[in-house]
This record gives C-alpha cells, sequence and structure tokens, in this order.
C-alpha cells in the first residue's frame, strides 16, 4: 500500500509542477501602500507592505458598501513583532545587506511570507470563510503587537471631489458624509463595524428617477448594510509562535445578527483543514491553465499569472471584480498626487458598476476555465432583472430588461450619470448624458458569456435563461415602440427592427443601426438559439438589420453605422464584430473588410492605443496581424509604473486598473488559441521568436495544451 501511494504520487508530480507558477519576491522593503504586495482569497483583498519597522495591510472584502455606495475599506492593521527591525528600503540597500529582508507571494498556495533574520510572517485568507490569518513565527520569545486602525473613526465630510467615491460623484451634496464606523476594544478583540444609516443613495436614486411608488418592490443591498470584523490573538505574552485572526462580515440585518454571523464564522474555524483545503483550492486553480514564456516574452506571461491571481481573490463573492481597483486600491495620492483623500477613495464609484470597463475584467475567464469567478458577474445582472424589467414597464409600458452603461449595485443607473438637471418632459427612461445616452447593449456582452459559459464548461445556466431572454426582447420591443412614436410602421421596408436614436459605444451618438448593436443582437441570439432554443427566437432573428459597410478610399469596410451625429468618445466600435462578437476575423471570408477596418478606418487609426481599456491588441491578435499584436500586448502586459508589476494604470479609471490588466489577458490568449465554429486554431498571431507553453480552454469543455520552442510545436494536447 504504501509502494503503491509514492508510485501514484510520482506519477503526478511533474503535471503539479508544470503548473505551479513560480514564486514573487522582493529583497528590498517597501515604504508606502503604492509599494504594496497584493495577497488575497475568497472575496478579500489586502495590501501587504512595510513601513518604518512594522508590517501594514490594508484589507478590502467586495461588497462591503456604505450609505454612498463607497466600497470601504475593513481598516488597516498593523503589525509589530519583537524589537523595531527596520526593513532595508530600496533607497538604503547595499549588496551585503541584501537577503536580510524577503516579502514572497507563493501564488501556488495563496500565501505571503515577509522574513527577516529574527523571524517570519505568514499571511493567507481562507478561501471558503471570510477569515484573514496573520501567523509569527520567531527563532525565540518574542513580543507581537497587532494593532487596528482607522480613519472613519468620526463623520467625515465627503467634498465634491471627494464624492468620485461614491454614486453621487460631482452632484454630492453640501452636507455628505461617511458616517463614522463604531470600535470596540477589549483585551482580547477588537470589534470593528459600519452600519448604514437608514437613508442611503438608494432612496435618493429612486425618488430622482421617479419610482417611489415601486420602491418597496427593488433591490436594495444598501438597506441596514453592517460590515467589517473582528481582530483576535492580542496578547502581552513574549511566544515564538504567534497567530492573529482576523474574521469580517457583510450582514444586512441588526448588530446581533452580524455579531452571531461573526460568532457562527469563527466558531467553524478549523486552522489545519482550512489551511489544507485552501493551498489545495489554489493548486487546482493552477492546474486549470496557464500561459508560460521564456525569454522577451517572460514579463508579460509573468504578469499574466500575477493579474490573474489578484481576480483569483475574488472568486467566491457575491460580487463582481470592480474594474477600477478591484480589492487593492492603495493610498489614493499615490495615483493622482491632486487625490489626497482616504483610502476607501477610487475614481468612478464603489457600488457603481461601468459595463464596458467590466466585461473585460470577465471575458478572458472563459479560456482561462476559471468559470466559477464567472458566477458573481452572472449573479450581478440576474438579482437586477426584476429593476430592469421594472424600469421598461413603469417608463415606456412594454417587456424586456432595460440595463444602462453605468448600473448601480442596485439597478438603476447612475444618479449623477442620470443627470440632476433634466429638462422638463424627457424620457425618465432615458439618461440626459452625451456619452450614455441610448447605450444599453454592453449587458448583451454578459448574456453570451453565460451562454459561452455552458458551451465551454458545462455550467448549468437555466437560471440565467429569462435574463438572456429578456435582454434580447427589450430591444424587438423598446425600438418598435420607438418606431410608433416616430411613424405608422415599427419596422423598416425590409421587415427589419430600426435602431435608431442608438449608440454606437461612447463614440457614435445618435446612430441608426450601430454595428456593435447588431452584432451583439445577432450574436447573442444565434448562440441562445443553438443551446436553447431553435424556434422561438427565428422571428426575432429575421429582424436583425445586416452590419453595415462602407467604402473609404476605395477599401470595403465595417462601419460604425449606418449613420451618426456626432463623435463623442474615442472607441472603436466598428470592430465590436471582430471581438467580442467574433464574426469577422481568421478562417472567415471576411477577414479582409475587417483588416481593412483595423488597418484604413481613419478613427481607428486615431484612436488607436495599449492603454486602459483600449481593445486593438486584441483585434489585431484576432486578425492575424502578429507583428502588431505581439507590439501591443507586449506593451499592455509589461510591469506597470507602481512597484508590484501587475499594478497597472490609472489609464482613464484607476489603479490597479482591471481593464487594463483583461484586455492584456485576452489578447495572449488570442494570440495563442482561437476558434472558428468549432475548429481550433493553433498560434494563430504567436512571434515565430516567442518560446511559449500554454494550456487554455476551448468550447465543447476541451481543453489545449501546447509547447512550442525554436519555431517549432514541441507537444500538443486536446482533449
Amino acid at each position: 500500500m504504501t509502494r503503491r501511494f509514492f508510485y501514484v504520487l510520482l506519477l503526478l508530480l511533474p503535471l503539479s509542477l508544470w503548473a505551479q507558477p513560480e514564486d514573487y519576491t522582493w529583497d528590498v522593503a517597501g515604504s508606502n501602500s503604492a509599494e504594496s504586495m497584493p495577497c488575497g482569497g475568497g472575496d478579500i483583498g489586502m495590501n501587504v507592505w512595510t513601513e518604518d519597522g512594522d508590517i501594514l495591510m490594508y484589507v478590502c472584502r467586495s461588497g462591503s458598501f456604505d450609505e454612498n455606495n463607497t466600497l470601504l475599506k475593513a481598516g488597516r492593521i498593523r503589525l509589530h513583532v519583537g524589537e523595531p527591525y527596520v526593513y532595508n528600503t530600496a533607497s538604503e540597500n547595499t549588496p551585503s545587506e541584501k537577503h536580510t529582508y524577503s516579502q514572497t507571494l507563493h501564488l501556488s498556495d495563496g500565501t505571503m511570507t515577509l522574513s527577516c533574520p529574527t523571524h517570519s510572517v505568514t499571511l493567507w485568507v481562507d478561501v471558503w470563510k471570510p477569515v484573514i490569518h496573520v501567523e509569527v513565527n520567531a527563532t525565540k520569545a518574542v513580543h507581537a503587537q497587532i494593532f487596528y486602525e482607522s480613519w472613519r473613526d468620526y463623520d467625515h465630510p465627503v467634498g465634491r471631489q471627494e464624492a468620485q467615491q461614491c454614486s453621487y460623484k460631482w452632484t454630492a451634496p453640501k452636507d455628505l458624509v461617511t458616517h463614522a464606523d463604531t470600535i470596540i476594544r477589549r483585551d482580547d478583540f477588537i470589534e470593528f463595524y459600519h452600519q448604514n444609516p437608514p437613508a442611503t443613495v438608494f432612496d435618493y436614486t429612486v425618488m430622482q428617477q421617479g419610482l417611489l411608488s415601486e420602491a418597496s418592490h427593488l433591490y436594495n443591498p444598501l438597506k441596514d448594510l453592517i460590515s467589517c470584523g473582528r481582530l483576535r490573538g492580542m496578547t502581552s505574552k513574549a511566544l515564538r509562535h504567534h497567530h492573529f485572526q482576523l474574521t469580517l462580515a457583510n450582514v444586512q440585518g441588526s448588530r446581533e445578527e452580524w455579531r452571531k454571523t461573526l460568532d457562527a464564522t469563527e466558531r467553524n474555524v478549523r486552522l489545519k483543514a482550512d489551511r489544507l483545503v485552501t493551498r489545495q483550492w489554489w493548486a487546482a486553480f493552477w492546474q486549470r491553465s496557464w500561459i508560460r514564456c521564456d525569454g522577451e516574452a517572460a514579463e508579460l506571461s509573468r504578469n499574466y499569472t500575477l493579474f490573474r491571481y489578484m481576480l483569483g481573490c475574488n472568486a467566491h463573492s457575491a460580487w463582481p471584480t470592480k474594474f477600477n481597483g478591484g480589492l487593492f486600491t492603495f493610498d489614493p495620492r499615490y495615483v493622482d498626487s491632486q487625490s489626497d483623500f482616504s483610502p476607501d477613495y477610487r475614481r468612478w464609484g464603489g457600488g457603481t458598476h461601468t459595463a464596458q470597463n467590466q466585461r473585460l475584467v470577465y471575458w478572458p475567464l472563459l479560456v482561462s476555465g476559471d468559470y466559477d469567478l464567472l458566477q458573481s458577474q452572472f449573479d450581478f445582472y440576474l438579482r437586477l432583472l426584476p429593476t430592469a424589467e421594472t424600469r421598461s414597464r413603469v417608463y415606456w409600458g412594454h417587456g424586456g430588461a432595460c440595463f444602462t452603461e453605468q448600473i448601480e449595485n442596485f439597478g438603476l443607473p447612475n444618479p449623477a450619470e442620470y443627470g440632476s438637471k433634466r429638462p422638463d418632459g424627457f424620457d425618465p427612461g432615458l439618461e440626459y448624458n452625451a456619452w450614455l445616452e441610448y447605450e444599453w447593449d454592453t449587458v448583451l456582452e454578459f448574456c453570451q458569456m453565460i451562454l459561452l459559459s455552458k458551451t465551454y464548461g458545462g455550467m448549468d445556466i437555466s437560471k440565467y435563461l429569462p435574463l438572456v431572454r429578456s435582454c434580447l426582447q427589450f430591444f424587438d420591443e423598446h425600438y418598435r415602440y420607438l418606431a410608433l412614436q416616430r411613424g405608422r410602421k415599427n419596422l423598416d421596408e425590409d421587415g427589419h427592427l430600426v435602431i435608431y436614436p442608438g449608440s454606437a459605444c461612447e463614440t457614435y451618438k445618435m446612430a441608426y443601426n450601430p454595428s456593435s448593436t447588431l452584432a451583439a443582437l445577432r450574436t447573442v441570439t444565434e448562440t441562445y438559439m443553438h443551446e436553447v432554443d431553435t424556434i422561438g427566437m427565428i422571428g426575432f432573428l429575421q429582424r436583425i438589420p445586416p452590419i453595415p459597410h462602407r467604402i473609404v478610399d476605395g477599401k470595403e469596410m465595417i462601419a460604425p453605422a449606418m449613420a451618426w451625429e456626432r463623435i463623442n468618445n474615442e472607441e472603436s466600435p466598428q470592430l465590436y464584430p471582430v471581438f467580442p462578437w467574433r464574426l469577422y476575423g481568421l478562417g472567415r471570408d471576411n477577414l479582409e473588410i475587417a483588416r481593412n477596418t483595423y488597418l484604413y478606418d481613419p478613427d481607428v487609426v486615431r484612436f488607436r492605443s495599449s492603454k486602459g481599456w483600449k481593445q486593438d491588441n486584441i483585434w489585431a491578435a484576432c486578425l492575424g496581424l502578429t507583428e502588431e499584436a505581439a507590439r501591443l500586448t507586449a506593451e499592455k502586459l509589461k510591469s506597470g509604473p507602481y512597484r508590484f508589476p501587475a499594478f497597472w494604470g490609472p489609464g482613464f479609471d484607476w489603479s490597479p486598473d482591471h481593464n487594463w490588466g483583461g484586455t492584456g489577458m485576452i489578447g495572449l490568449q488570442s494570440m495563442l488559441l482561437q476558434e472558428v465554429d468549432g475548429e481550433i486554431i493553433i498560434l494563430p498571431a504567436w512571434p515565430k521568436s516567442w518560446n511559449v507553453s500554454f494550456k487554455l480552454h476551448a468550447s465543447g469543455g476541451r481543453t489545449v495544451e501546447v509547447e512550442y520552442r525554436d519555431g517549432e510545436v514541441k507537444k500538443k494536447i486536446i482533449q
């Protein structure tokens, strides 16, 4: 029996070693939160750094929204061990001092270790329980002191500029405050919580948008929400081994219910068993997929892996990873010197979800096989389906779900973007906003992700199908409704819908039949019919207009729309039929038309960049433009401006910019693997001089494992 055990272990070992990523280490200490390293798991993220001989941690749990819809950090933890040990900083480091300090992110099991000559500190987050563990191991008995630090110990006035962190943005009332937390200190624990008052930005938004009569039926995640937690393990004894535990809870209810939730979590902690299952989860996470490059492309795959780790830290959340920093924002003055605000600050809000940005965080998770990470984003929209359908019914008297581009976590348009100075008689269902008016097709990308989750990973998507169908129904009913406001017929002479007024992203406004919307409607409908219903949607599919083309300088290309009134931003929606909709590209008859669009459309060329949410690297890969894809993806995935390489930004948003990382991931994946009607294309846009090994996911539950070295495919396994 013993021999058989070791035989099996040896068989498994090579695969495990191949899949596990390398540790990431600093041997020089940082000096502020911008020089922090991320650590997390489940739905908790920490920024960890050293300062004045102490270890500091910002702690953030997904879903900790205050009354203004700021995503709050739980606070800052400070750990002091033994006598002051001044960690060597970059400016002080000399060759003789090297290796006296190390800070290592052990990606393989999700832990972090900070070591110096006298002791080491290990941090890890339970992926199945909202619990952070801090373990100190010393060469001799030492005192270890842990402190909870808060900047919310008083009612903090929130000025207009700082209000970018919440849903009010530039419309914040003069007396707006973040209410103080309650902090209770005892000998053996510290308890701290933020309790939302009875009135929140939800109530303001419902009244602003004329839905007061519907308020009791609308989803409200801010009502009676209590967040933060309890820190245990304080002792005055000198010990060789110390253990501290931070338990978090988000509860919509009373303080007693919140405390009971904390108590139940604490009673359920089994240190050794919890550590084991957490390490097993991370090991399985890295077995799902990987990309490993060496030589000149090594930095790209390393940063891809580091960013994927950051996404994995929110795997089990009820809330999606926020595009504008996720769980790992740090002191804002290091992002923008004019933003000297609290650590809770991030631009573009904490409870506001901008769909064009969110989608780029989630598209790469299909190909990486991280289907469990997708669920929080799918559930986000499913929870809000009744609210989206209420908007359609109340404002226009028809069916279907109307989801706007900048949407609050309770399902209504962001109140600042909705417009606080609206003209009398203006359509109450429409945002009075030059960028966002008529932009409600971005939810269709999440509908497509839902359908592909079944195609790729066999996910049971039955509960999401009403969401997909309702989103399609909205376009069918709403644009017939609008047509009848203009004239006698609700379809054009060819029996097609007239998508007007429409919006091709935030760029081509008051558009007539925008190509990005038409590609979305056609792709989602066809995928829905293939997976679910081959009969019921035929009529709707026939009513979707064809994607418009145009001739520029003698070259046929995809048009942004049949017509538009103005250009308002710098996106290239004429390439959305390439990505995300995959209707044009390699292996298709329309490749030349798509390449013409990329290479010669004057707006596409003018808007081209690798910054932030820009998608040019993805389009280049999808069109087989290898040199262009490699250049732009290398710019995307090169180390960011902060010490941790995958802290990009601020781009157009904030740091760490997660849609910057998402576009980098998608671009690298698309250079390695594409599909056309289920047929797999290996290395469709990969430079011959770049060595790589990878395992990625494809439709039909298949995985593709390839080793490419010295210009040759050494191994290819599709199973």
